[in-house]
């Protein structure tokens, strides 16, 4: 995460739930061929996530300021000293940074990368070091200094410009391109569920899938599960795999391609669906529903790796945010100017335009398109416009399946906060599911296998639910 990223932030003054978009956006002379090689096929993911295509114009800094503007009561040039600070005087190198230095991830081995965590003595930084970035420290002295307007144009931008161009496998943006980025201010997204209010940012955020999953447990008996029950674990399982085949299916940029939400949201649609859970058994895995407004689209199977922050905030006013940013993947592309790390965010485009059949993708590239995402910061109301709970994760398209568990913890299961965060994590997409190994009650994952759900353990989510 980071200033060379994006963003989606909600926020809650006692009676209206906002929602910013800072999701970057494709150079306007990028078309759909952006990440096929020469022969027309999509190029392997990780040769993209480090090339000049891969970074989308940042919008993460623009946004802040388009909500700090009404609703801040700092100056915006002194919001910046604490982060100028750390960057001047350095900060201590955790374990996970030093694990990720360390690492065998790509973008760890691009020549910026390695220049920035390679001390003097030709030693990478390790756990414990003392970490500066004066480079960094002068960037954020001019934001604050000029607002956005300085990492969007002059003398930053056009680092941009120039190294995002750099080979292998440049890049098409262009100091127009950063210029002309806009961020969006719209209401929220809101459903109600059970007797709360359930508020998300629209797409081409993960929001609304989220709203889907909650609306397809409230047309079953879930309501009359509990955390440790193998019913309740099956239901939310089941209900996944149809709110990811969804997803998959129809999600992306809604000003370039129809995205069918109030269908998808649709209350006979959501009973429709949910009807497909079979109740003893799972069965194959369930393609996407047909929801009013559904155009022919292909599925998407975009690789999403998990790499993103979330924070939750609320003042003594009253006032609250939920906010998820990324840059994407673990240091974005690896490239860096001006102390900070470029974006991979285009790598969440569909790499192919078509299906086999000459299906469009609803996440084909664009250009001045955003590229689908999974970040899902939610708010949770009563019905008297009360805020009651604010969540969100990084972790990539399991964002979905980690704030929907906490969603229901809290919910349904009347679990405080920290426990729903804490119970394991199970991510139930197509014929494949995932879960952390430990922390399950007795029996549940027995009798999840004997009901057809097939764990593959993994060690640990790492969700970062906040």
């Amino acid at each position: 995460s980071g200033i060379g990223g994006g963003a989606f932030l909600l926020h809650h003054d006692g009676q209206r739930v906002q929602a910013f978009d800072g999701r970057e956006s494709a150079p306007m002379t990028v078309n759909d061929q952006l990440f096929l090689d020469a022969d027309g096929k999509p190029m392997p993911f990780m040769q993209a996530v480090t090339s000049g295509r891969a970074t989308g114009v940042p919008g993460a800094v623009v946004m802040l300021h388009l909500a700090q503007g009404p609703h801040g009561k700092l100056a915006w040039k002194d919001l910046f000293v604490d982060a100028e600070r750390l960057a001047d005087q350095g900060f201590v190198v955790s374990p996970r940074l030093a694990g990720m230095i360390a690492g065998p991830f790509p973008q760890a081995s691009q020549p910026d990368a390695v220049a920035y965590f390679t001390k003097s003595d030709g030693a990478k930084y390790k756990a414990g070091d003392l970490l500066k970035n004066p480079a960094y420290a002068a960037t954020l002295r001019k934001i604050a200094a000029e607002g956005p307007k300085a990492l969007l144009e002059g003398k930053i931008a056009e680092d941009i410009v120039r190294r995002t161009t750099d080979g292998p496998l440049p890049g098409a943006m262009t100091l127009d391109d950063l210029k002309a980025y806009q961020p969006k201010a719209t209401e929220a997204v809101c459903r109600p569920y059970r007797v709360y209010i359930v508020c998300v940012p629209p797409a081409p955020s993960g929001g609304p899938a989220v709203l889907e999953g909650l609306g397809l447990l409230a047309n079953t008996k879930f309501d009359k599960t509990t955390a440790t029950s193998v019913e309740g674990w099956y239901l939310f399982s089941q209900a996944q795999r149809l709110m990811y085949a969804d997803r998959d299916r129809y999600y992306g940029d809604p000003d370039f391609v129809d995205v069918p939400m109030a269908g998808l949201l649709d209350a006979k649609y959501l009973k429709a669906r949910a009807a497909l859970i079979a109740p003893d058994k799972a069965g194959p895995a369930p393609g996407p529903g047909n929801p009013k407004g559904a155009g022919v689209r292909a599925p998407d199977a975009t690789a999403e790796p998990g790499g993103t922050t979330h924070l939750v905030i609320v003042d003594a006013d009253g006032n609250a945010v939920s906010m998820t940013t990324t840059g994407e993947s673990i240091f974005g592309t690896g490239r860096m100017v001006d102390g900070f790390f470029l974006n991979n965010q285009l790598t969440d485009f569909s790499f192919a335009p078509k299906d086999k059949d000459g299906a469009p993708m609803a996440n084909a590239v664009a250009g001045g398109k955003r590229p689908r995402s999974s970040m899902a910061p939610a708010i949770v109301l009563d019905k008297k416009k009360q805020l009651v709970a604010l969540v969100g994760s990084p972790g990539g398209s399991n964002i979905l399946a980690y704030n929907l568990k906490a969603l229901v913890g809290v919910i349904d299961w009347k679990l405080s906060m920290q426990e729903a965060i804490m119970l394991p994590n199970l991510i139930a997409r197509g014929d494949n599911y995932a879960a952390e190994a430990n922390g399950w009650a007795p029996g549940v994952l027995d009798g999840l296998a004997a009901k057809g759900v097939k764990i593959s353990p993994v060690g640990g989510e790492g969700s970062g639910l906040h």
